[in-house]
């Protein structure tokens, strides 16, 4: 069986998303292997239990927010050139 890639660990977290967000607003997650790991009050608490327990992954530690979680720009645009520059 192949390890659940980060793409799938986002999906487990869409699935579960709205009750997330009813019940623990504002605390991160760490979800793994398409399983919902751990609940933590901060993104330094629930990077060291990832990286801890599952190396270097692939997990996803998402923040449980009511906005779109948005990509950072560098991601985002992912080393797209125009021919223009």
């Amino acid at each position: 069986m192949q390890p659940a890639t980060l793409e799938s660990n986002i999906a487990a977290f869409e699935v579960q998303r709205g009750q997330l967000q009813c019940d623990h607003l504002g605390k991160w997650v760490v979800f793994y292997d398409e399983q919902l790991i751990g609940i933590f009050e901060d993104l330094e608490d629930a990077a060291q239990a990832a990286l801890e327990r599952f190396g270097r992954g692939p997990y996803l530690i998402r923040q449980i927010t009511n906005a779109p979680a948005r990509l950072p720009v560098s991601l985002a645009i992912g080393g797209r050139q125009d021919a223009d520059h």
